[in-house]
């Protein structure tokens, strides 16, 4: 059997975190809206905001480790409900949902566990719901190289449910389809099927 490989994921550009600068700014962040900072329980809120959000957006490095798909497998390959955290870049505020992630292999197969990963990976930036989807299908697409790729996100955005129209228990769905679950209506309909979305 041949070995694996693997390709080695990082996030790029890699600007740095000054997490000092950080929690000073949270600091005249919080007293700017009358929030002063000297009691006890919040003169630390600073530094928590400050490597909270730090740890919000930094993702992980991992290995893309795939396989030689030797036995030709050719059926749908999905995960279903891959926890799926991220902020809106408009108003800093965190959606939270799940993803669906699906491909029909090619030459290669993916370690499952890389689809939770690289959901996590493009969720760890200010994001909108819409280019989170298309970026998980068109990385897989790119270095999986598979016959079809499908990514659908629902997610509940607290920027809706917590301010403005406060929309509370509503859900925002978008769908990549790339390859054959583009143009294949079978294929595309049993992909809906298994992820429980209606397209």
């Amino acid at each position: 059997m041949r070995p694996a490989a693997a390709l080695r994921v990082v996030h790029e550009p890699d600007i740095g975190i000054d997490l000092d600068a950080a929690e000073r700014a949270a600091g005249q962040f919080l007293r700017a809206l009358g929030i002063p900072t000297d009691s006890e329980s919040l003169s630390g809120t600073p530094g928590r905001m400050a490597r909270a959000y730090a740890e919000l957006f930094t993702p992980r490095p991992f290995d893309l480790t795939t396989f030689p798909n030797e036995e030709g497998y050719d059926e749908l390959v999905l995960a279903r409900a891959i926890p799926v955290r991220s902020v809106c870049e408009h108003h800093l505020l965190p959606f939270v949902g799940v993803a669906h992630v699906g491909y029909f292999p090619g030459e290669r197969i993916l370690g499952l566990s890389k689809l939770a990963r690289i959901v996590e990976h493009f969720g760890c930036r200010p994001q909108v719901q819409e280019r989170l989807t298309k970026q998980v299908a068109d990385w897989l697409d790119e270095h999986l190289r598979p016959k079809g790729v499908g990514v659908v996100i629902e997610a509940e955005h607290t920027c809706m449910t917590l301010r403005g129209v406060q929309a509370t228990g509503s859900h925002t769905v978008t769908s990549t389809l790339l390859g054959n679950l583009r143009r294949d209506a079978r294929s595309r309909q049993e992909f809906f099927a298994l992820t429980g979305a209606h397209p």
